[in-house]
């Protein structure tokens, strides 16, 4: 079977009743009946739960939550009515407080447990608005004969197919209300068929919507969409191949660039609507502000950013370093960091393109000094940089990740293999309501 464990779908189960001894950071309770452990969907750590099994694997089960008896003081309502169906959220069901504690939680076991490492001091947890904070989407789109309308959404919990949802609490109010309209309009094209997705980009200035098409759209077609976009108030884009096909739907009405502001550091950065940004902009504000108290910059200071896109750390760091270097993969993202640097008046920020995946990529600043280091890699980590970042002499190193996991592993090459010491570690609570745990670490050697 090629290695992969069977999965047993369960249908007539009877239900049983467990304590729930633990919780995950997907939402899910575990509990052990019989010897086995089995996964309950919305179950709580400390309640007492009726349940059915609904899936069999061969070291676990999953079941679906029928009950509840003595409920947790960290049950909340759910604020979205898709909760439960939509794959979204996994969390809703939580107290932000008790939600903070699990990603905290997830963090320092990642760090022990993979990495073989303990923060010196725990940071209070970065957090900010629980809802409406999701700038940037990319939304399912599906035309389902059955249900007579076309779908436009999120995927559903532990399915490919796209959630029968009008409305969403977590994206930006510019992009939740048009859930509803977006599956009319493309309900209403001859395309209806070959429209994908829509990818959402919420800027200070505009609101764009980015239609990936497989097919022409007719006059017709147009039409609606130009009618769609002046009655909503947003810029339509159509997307007919790579990153590349991406064009205005009317290119007389195109507006301009995108940006949006950094208050704290007195900046504005312009962004592509499909280029990499952070999704909530107070956490990012907050996430900026702590790596400056972190690294302390002074104009004394060499600095390097990796994987520094179009320079959101790195713009503001050179605000009060005497210099900043950022390097990023992708040449596109370093032409828009260098545009960035250029339109906020900064002349002592450099940028440069490397592959950061491979050790080759290091090629452009290894060898140089640099008194501090920021980076922000994507799931994968930072592996291939690791030696090359100790060699530059850097006393700080601030790693900002978006997987525990990779960065426990970066972690434990850094402290055991190159003298590091682990200073302080932190959440940054970028997506409220959901299971991921973006975090920061500091790093410090003498």
């Amino acid at each position: 079977m090629g290695g992969r464990r069977a999965i047993r779908r369960l249908r007539h189960e009877l239900p049983e009743n467990a304590v729930v001894q633990d919780m995950t950071i997907e939402g899910r309770g575990l509990t052990s009946v019989a010897g086995k452990r089995v996964f309950i969907d919305g179950a709580i750590a400390g309640e007492s739960v009726t349940f059915r099994r609904v899936r069999a694997h061969r070291d676990y089960d999953e079941g679906e939550l029928l009950g509840i008896g003595a409920r947790s003081p960290d049950r909340v309502e759910p604020r979205c009515p898709y909760f439960g169906g939509c794959g979204g959220c996994s969390l809703q069901h939580l107290s932000t407080a008790a939600q903070l504690a699990l990603k905290e939680r997830a963090l320092a076991e990642s760090l022990g447990r993979i990495g073989r490492v303990t923060p010196g001091r725990l940071m209070p947890a970065v957090a900010g608005p629980a809802w409406g904070y999701r700038r940037r989407a990319r939304l399912s789109v599906r035309d389902v004969a059955g249900k007579g309308r076309v779908l436009v959404g999120f995927s559903e919990r532990h399915s490919p197919r796209v959630t029968d949802m009008r409305g969403c609490e977590v994206l930006h109010p510019a992009v939740a209300g048009l859930i509803d309209p977006l599956s009319g309009l493309i309900g209403s094209l001859s395309i209806r068929q070959r429209v994908p997705q829509v990818e959402a980009a919420v800027a200070d200035n505009a609101t764009v919507l980015v239609f990936r098409v497989l097919a022409p759209p007719t006059a017709a077609d147009r039409a609606a969409l130009r009618g769609f976009g002046c009655q909503h108030g947003v810029r339509i884009l159509l997307q007919a191949g790579g990153a590349g096909s991406i064009e205005p739907l009317d290119a007389q009405a195109d507006g301009g660039e995108l940006w949006y502001a950094l208050p704290d550091s007195g900046l504005r950065l312009a962004f592509g609507p499909t280029d990499f940004i952070q999704v909530n902009s107070a956490i990012n504000g907050r996430m900026i502000s702590l790596a400056l108290e972190l690294l302390a910059p002074h104009a004394g200071m060499r600095l390097l950013d990796l994987y520094c896109g179009i320079g959101n750390f790195t713009l503001p760091l050179a605000r009060q370093a005497g210099s900043v270097l950022g390097v990023e993969g992708e040449a596109a993202m370093v032409e828009r960091a260098r545009a960035n640097a250029q339109l906020n008046g900064i002349a002592n920020a450099g940028f440069a393109v490397a592959d950061l995946s491979t050790a080759d990529g290091a090629g452009s600043w290894a060898g140089g000094r640099f008194d501090a280091v920021l980076l922000d890699p994507p799931r994968a980590g930072a592996a291939a940089m690791l030696a090359p970042l100790a060699q530059t002499a850097a006393r700080r190193i601030l790693y900002v990740s978006c997987h525990p996991g990779t960065l426990a592993r970066d972690a434990g090459v850094l402290v055991h293999e190159h003298g590091y010491r682990l200073a302080a570690a932190g959440i940054l609570d970028m997506f409220p309501a959901t299971s991921h745990v973006e975090s920061v670490a500091l790093f410090e050697r003498d």
